[in-house]
C-alpha cells in the first residue's frame, strides 16, 4: 500500500485531472474544459492512476467534470487507425481504468451535467452513485460514427437501463435529457443546475462515515452476487455477512445502536 505522502506526489502529477481533498471525501475532476472533458489516452491513463493511489485518508470519491459538461466521451480528434490487435488493446486501457473506479478502494459518487456521451457515459456508469443536474444529457452515438462502445458500456450501461433502451439509443442516436435518464435509471439523484456537487459531497460524507468493510461489501459482493444462481447468491451473501458483522466497526456501531447512541432509520 503506497503511503500517503507517495499518493500526494502521484495525484499532483495528473495534470489533466483536479484532485482535492476534503477530510475522507477526495474530489476528482476531468481538466479538459475546452474539449468538453473528451477522454484521450492520457486522461484515461491518469484516471487509473489516480484511482489506484487514492490516499489512505480517502473513504468516498466524488467525479466530476470542469466547465460545462462532464465528459463528452472518446476524443475523435486523437482517435488513431489501429489494427484489431491495438484496437483491443485500448478498449482494454479503458477497462482497467473504469474497473478500478467500479471495484477500487471506496464508493464513487458522480456529478453528471452537460454532455454525458459515449464514452463519457460509460465512465459515469461505472460509478456507484450518479448526481444528474438539469442540463445532463445522455447519448450513445457509436453506432452513427461506425463505432461501437468499447469502454465496459455493452456490460454496465444495459445494467443500468436495459439492453433494449441502449440499443434504442445505439441504433437511432437517441438522446436522454436528465429527466428521462432519471426515469430510465442512469441516475440515483436529480438536482437543480449547479447543485450537484453539493449533494455529491452530501452524499459521499454519508459514505465515507459508514464502516469501510460495509462499502467494501456493497462495493464489491453486491454486483457479484446478483449475477449469481439464487441458490448461490444467498451462499455468498451469508458469508459477506458473517464477515461484516463481525468486523470490530460494526460491533461498535450495533452496540451504539443498541444503547441509545445512535440514530434509528427516519424519513427525513
Amino acid at each position: 500500500m503506497p503511503s500517503e505522502v507517495s499518493s500526494n506526489a502521484v495525484l499532483a502529477a495528473l495534470d489533466l485531472l483536479k484532485i482535492e481533498h476534503d477530510a475522507a471525501v477526495t474530489h476528482v475532476r476531468l481538466n479538459r474544459p475546452a474539449k468538453r472533458n473528451a477522454i484521450n489516452d492520457a486522461l484515461v491513463a491518469q484516471l487509473h492512476t489516480c484511482f489506484l493511489h487514492l490516499p489512505d485518508s480517502t473513504r468516498a470519491v466524488v467525479l466530476s467534470g470542469e466547465g460545462e459538461h462532464f465528459c463528452a466521451g472518446l476524443d475523435l480528434s486523437e482517435l488513431a487507425e489501429r489494427s484489431v490487435a491495438e484496437g483491443i488493446a485500448h478498449s482494454r486501457s479503458w477497462h482497467a481504468a473504469f474497473e478500478q473506479i467500479q471495484f477500487g478502494r471506496v464508493p464513487v459518487v458522480a456529478v453528471l451535467h452537460g454532455a454525458v456521451v459515449g464514452g463519457g457515459l460509460e465512465l459515469a456508469a461505472s460509478a456507484h452513485i450518479r448526481v444528474a443536474e438539469d442540463s445532463t444529457f445522455y447519448g450513445l452515438p457509436e453506432g452513427q460514427r461506425g463505432l461501437f462502445v468499447g469502454g465496459g458500456g455493452s456490460a454496465r450501461v444495459p445494467r443500468l437501463i436495459g439492453v433494449a433502451r441502449m440499443t434504442d439509443m445505439m441504433l437511432t442516436g437517441r438522446v436522454l435529457d436528465a429527466d428521462e435518464g432519471q426515469a430510465a435509471g442512469l441516475s440515483q439523484y436529480r438536482v437543480a443546475q449547479g447543485q450537484g456537487l453539493a449533494k455529491a459531497m452530501e452524499l459521499a460524507r454519508k459514505i465515507a462515515s459508514n464502516a469501510p468493510l460495509s462499502n467494501f461489501a456493497v462495493m464489491q459482493a453486491l454486483p457479484r452476487i446478483a449475477e449469481l444462481s439464487q441458490p448461490q447468491g444467498l451462499f455468498v451473501e451469508s458469508l459477506m455477512a458473517a464477515i461484516a458483522q463481525g468486523d470490530a466497526a460494526a460491533k461498535e456501531r450495533m452496540r451504539a445502536f443498541l444503547e441509545g447512541r445512535a440514530g434509528k432509520v427516519s424519513k427525513s
